[in-house]
């Protein structure tokens, strides 16, 4: 069975990573975007990842231009707005397709793994959420107009599952 572990992304820096050294986590995968409404969501996510990073929580940004080209900035634009704008330190990664025949493989295994509205695949704008358990498996997936502060119960619940283990 495949889990988010068996893939890999790049990091803004150009250094390829291995998700599989995020095993034992729980991960809240986001796809983002430097010029949309829903930007500002990057203060609560950096707040979600120093509130529970201790306990093994880790938030992913992928960074996405598919969504009225909200995303045109290099990687360097993305890191120097990020850090400047919202003070973020989870990791970052080089823009992704999350959409379309170049999606990311990662992105094509979220969206299968979790439908939206109506089981449709398709991520349908920018701050598309998903969290994802210890063992690599989608918990669930959340719109992006849902709140990340609205996530702590079910962050909670993933931190406290595997703590009772």
């Amino acid at each position: 069975m495949t889990s988010v572990f068996d893939f890999s992304a790049t990091t803004l820096a150009g250094v390829p990573a291995l998700l599989a050294q995020y095993r034992g986590k729980v991960l809240l995968i986001v796809n983002t975007a430097s010029r949309c409404g829903f930007t500002p969501q990057y203060a609560s996510l950096q707040k979600l990842h120093e509130r529970y990073q201790d306990r093994g929580l880790v938030v992913m940004g992928f960074p996405c231009n598919q969504f009225g080209e909200q995303e045109p900035g290099s990687s360097q634009d993305i890191a120097q707005f990020c850090e400047t704008s919202f003070d973020v330190r989870f990791p970052l990664f080089e823009k992704v397709a999350v959409n379309g025949a170049d999606v990311h493989p990662l992105f094509k295994h979220l969206k299968a793994a979790a439908p939206g509205l109506l089981g449709s695949e398709s991520i349908k704008w920018n701050f598309t959420k998903f969290l994802v358990g210890r063992d690599g498996r989608v918990f669930r997936r959340y719109a992006p107009q849902t709140a990340p502060e609205e996530l702590g119960a079910d962050i909670e619940h993933l931190l406290e599952a595997a703590s009772r283990l």
